[in-house]
């Protein structure tokens, strides 16, 4: 389970809104916890990156080097990587061909914001390594 602070939530959902018609995408941290053993990973905070790929309106991409420096800030302030988060500004909220090729934080949450339909839903993945496992959102104060 993904647990997300609701200013997290809003943040994200707000990115999102403001990225359209392009995909956006960020880093989230606070605590990580281990699927593999049932642990809920925590949220407390995002960090806006920039989406870096040739084609921003049909994919991701995080430049390397701003993902390290996001990463190190995030973890200078005694947060950890609980995992990354894009949008899909006309599409469903579930990972992309694309998005499984290009992950490679196994145990992470790979968040997606979709825009279609009446409002914005919000949904999480963890990557196994080999593909991406669905796993419970609730939005709460950690």
């Amino acid at each position: 389970m993904l647990r997300l602070a609701p200013p997290v939530r809003e943040d994200i959902v707000a990115h999102a809104r403001g990225g359209v018609p392009e995909e956006v995408c960020g880093i989230l941290a606070g605590r990580h916890g281990a699927a593999a053993d049932g642990e809920a990973s925590t949220a407390h905070e995002s960090a806006r990156a920039t989406n870096a790929a040739d084609s921003p309106r049909n994919r991701y991409e995080l430049a390397p080097a701003e993902q390290l420096e996001l990463m190190r800030d995030l973890e200078a302030d005694g947060d950890e990587v609980v995992g990354f988060y894009h949008s899909h500004p006309r599409g469903p909220p579930a990972p992309s061909n694309v998005d499984a090729h290009e992950a490679t934080w196994t145990g992470y949450s790979y968040v997606i914001v979709s825009l279609g339909a009446d409002s914005p839903d919000v949904r999480s993945w963890r990557w196994t390594g080999e593909r991406f496992e669905r796993e419970p959102v609730r939005v709460a104060d950690s």
